[in-house]
């Protein structure tokens, strides 16, 4: 009925109920069975390490015998205890774990089983009742009936024994569960005051004592860690006011001044990837120096990667549309390069020397920061004025040039290493006074010298390497010698000497030490053409020549005596400050370890100019030997056509003679005609004339 089956919704509802509670506290006591088990294990491991201290042998500490025996005490204690544990894990999984498991496994399984039963046949009772009330009044099949018939008899007969072994299952279930609740917990009960009745008599009033000194130590340890802890509080609060700046992403780098003397360093840099042929991206990645390497790690990698050998590479500083503190690093062989973006100035700088220090190897030394420092202390050496320099300035006056130059000892080089004495040559009789350096290769000074404008100056044409087509022939079309470098411009200055590589040496010493001491790093990159008529800066992107040096004015060049990537060549330009005069520009670059090819290059181009020059000389001289035989050789001609036409003549007049048919008028014709002749070849033809005669 459907009291009935309301009334055994009720009677499900409180065994669901009553299931769910079970597995809960089921999960609750097999975790105390659990852990009593592990307690119990680690229990006994303590104990065996205790045992074994005794056979340790510690570096730093020797044989304590009142440890050992305090450790064995503690050992024999703790293995007794272990094995308390032991017992009580037994207890509990006889006295808790099995009657409730029992609980769980069979009584709870078997209701659902007979629920699922129940559902089973009260579904199969209605589908026969549904066939019986489906039966024909008409047509009545005996045959049919009787198995309907049979069909609801089983159906109803195995419903009632379901429904009958179901209900009381539920009604003995009220009894189980609280046999089920209360065996678990009495059974844990007893397995406890079991364990605290062994443990009462293993632990005896003897270790008291023992217990109330180890308390007073941790007392004293606790005081100690209060006045430890107010000390450290104390300063935290110093160190976030003294912090209190670094905390700005851009700090003042007046107050906080970039280290120039690192060879190692990391930190967060945002790294340039393009993305198509306009477009980029930027990734902030974690970059560290190893050693002569620079290493990336993205976050959450277990190491970093290599990104660039840094040892012999270029940094330099680069503008970004939408960044700030962008440099670049470009590897020595110039295949790779890499823009990268510091968080502040501070960094940015720091960034670029360290990298600057890493390419000069000065990693590899014992101590790197101490040369890094002598470096940079020598850079700033390398730009002190001279004491007349001083004078001037102070003075705001022109320099007396009557005045001897004060002597200027060699400092060491950017490289850290020492240069060649300048004992003879002074800072005034190298460099022209009130000279400006030039980082780039746009300069004014290019504007205000006309004649250098003249000489060295831009062309707008685009230079193609693989040939040039058109009207208009190239002028270096029939170069014998054509080398292309890679280089970077680090300055020009104008200079006083140009009979000695020192004024080279004392040009790149002054540049390095001024783009050290004004955070100049940018360096503008060209390609170098080596030519027998001149030396071109191409720029690598759109192949237009930025500036020509001819090569008859490139006067002197030199490497770095030890920085084989340093090189520079004096130009000797006509035009200056004062009209008419000649001036010499020192231009000094830095290239991928190739100075002295270039070097060779140029004095190869200068070799093969000279030789190509007198070649001409010579030819010339030919062509002027050739035109002067060509013209003695006609005048000869024509004397010897003159000499014809008068026997010519000469026998004419004698035939005239012997036939008695000339007239004195013709003869006066004839001797008129003749000296008219005569006046014609001049002194040298009468002179030749009357030795005939």
């Amino acid at each position: 009925s459907l009291q009935t089956r309301s009334l055994l919704g009720v009677f499900e509802e409180d065994a669901a109920a009553i299931s769910n509670y079970i597995n809960q506290l089921f999960q609750a006591m097999h975790r105390i069975y659990d852990a009593q088990n592990e307690l119990s294990a680690a229990t006994h491991l303590t104990s065996k390490l205790l045992k074994e201290y005794e056979k340790q042998r510690f570096p730093l500490g020797g044989d304590d015998e009142v440890m050992t025996s305090t450790l064995q005490q503690f050992a024999k204690v703790i293995d007794e205890l272990s094995s308390c544990h032991a017992v009580l894990s037994t207890q509990l999984a006889d006295a808790m774990m099995f009657p409730i498991t029992q609980f769980k496994e069979r009584d709870l399984k078997e209701i659902l089983t007979l629920k699922e039963v129940f559902q089973i046949a009260s579904n199969d009772h209605d589908a026969a009742i549904t066939r019986y009330s489906r039966l024909s009044k008409r047509k009545e099949n005996e045959k049919i009936k009787a198995e309907v018939t049979e069909d609801v008899y089983t159906s109803r007969k195995k419903q009632h024994q379901t429904m009958m072994h179901y209900f009381c299952a539920l009604n003995t279930l009220q009894y189980k569960k609280k046999i089920s609740l209360l065996e678990p917990l009495l059974g844990y009960m007893q397995a406890q005051i079991s364990f605290f009745k062994m443990g009462s008599e293993n632990l005896t009033e003897q270790l008291e004592e023992f217990l109330t000194n180890i308390g007073t130590s941790v007392q004293n340890v606790r005081r100690e860690m209060d006045c430890e802890v107010e000390n450290m509080q104390q300063t935290i609060e110093d160190l976030e006011v003294a912090s209190d700046p670094l905390y700005l992403p851009d700090p003042d780098p007046t107050k906080f001044p970039a280290h120039r003397n690192l060879t190692r360093k990391a930190g967060y840099l945002n790294a340039r990837n393009k993305t198509g042929l306009v477009s980029s991206s930027w990734e902030r990645q974690f970059y560290f120096t190893q050693g002569g390497n620079l290493m990336s790690q993205a976050r959450g990698d277990v190491a970093g990667g290599l990104v660039m050998d840094i040892d012999n590479c270029s940094v330099m500083a680069v503008d970004c549309e939408d960044r700030r503190y962008c440099f670049q690093i470009t590897s020595f062989d110039g295949k790779k390069s890499s823009i990268l973006q510091a968080e502040s100035k501070k960094d940015y700088e720091e960034w670029i020397c360290t990298i600057n220090n890493i390419s000069k190897q000065i990693y590899l030394s014992e101590n790197p920061e101490e040369i890094a420092a002598r470096v940079n202390q020598s850079a700033l050496e390398a730009v002190t004025p001279s004491p007349s320099f001083q004078q001037r300035h102070e003075s705001m006056r022109p320099a007396i040039q009557s005045r001897p130059p004060a002597a200027r000892t060699s400092s060491t080089g950017s490289l850290g290493s020492d240069s060649t004495a300048l004992s003879a040559l002074s800072l005034d009789s190298l460099v022209a006074p009130d000279t400006p350096i030039q980082f780039d290769i746009i300069s004014p000074v290019s504007e205000d010298l006309p004649g250098q404008a003249k000489s060295s100056g831009q062309s707008g044409r685009r230079t193609n390497p693989f040939g040039e087509s058109g009207g208009s022939k190239p002028e270096t079309e029939d170069s014998i010698l054509h080398q292309l470098f890679i280089v970077r411009f680090l300055g020009s200055m104008e200079v006083k000497s140009d009979e000695s590589p020192d004024v080279v040496y004392e040009t790149m010493r002054q540049i390095l030490a001024a783009r050290a001491i004004h955070n100049v790093f940018r360096m503008t990159e060209s390609h170098l053409l080596v030519t027998c008529d001149c030396l071109k800066l191409i720029d690598p992107q759109t192949q237009v020549t930025r500036l020509r040096f001819p090569l008859p004015n490139v006067v002197l060049y030199a490497t770095h005596q030890e920085n084989k990537r340093l090189f520079g060549f004096v130009l000797r330009t006509s035009g200056g400050r004062v009209e008419s005069h000649q001036t010499s520009i020192c231009y000094i670059f830095e290239s991928n370890n190739e100075g002295e090819k270039i070097c060779d290059s140029v004095g190869l181009a200068k070799q093969i100019a000279f030789h190509a020059e007198l070649d001409r000389k010579a030819s010339e001289k030919q062509k002027e030997i050739d035109r002067v035989k060509e013209k003695q050789q006609k005048e000869l001609n024509k004397q010897k056509q003159i000499e014809k036409d008068l026997e010519e003549q000469s026998r004419l007049i004698a035939a005239s003679s012997r036939s008695n048919q000339s007239s004195t008028e013709g003869q006066f014709v004839v001797l008129s005609s003749s000296q008219s002749e005569d006046s014609d070849l001049g002194e040298d033809g009468k002179k030749k004339k009357e030795s005939e005669a």
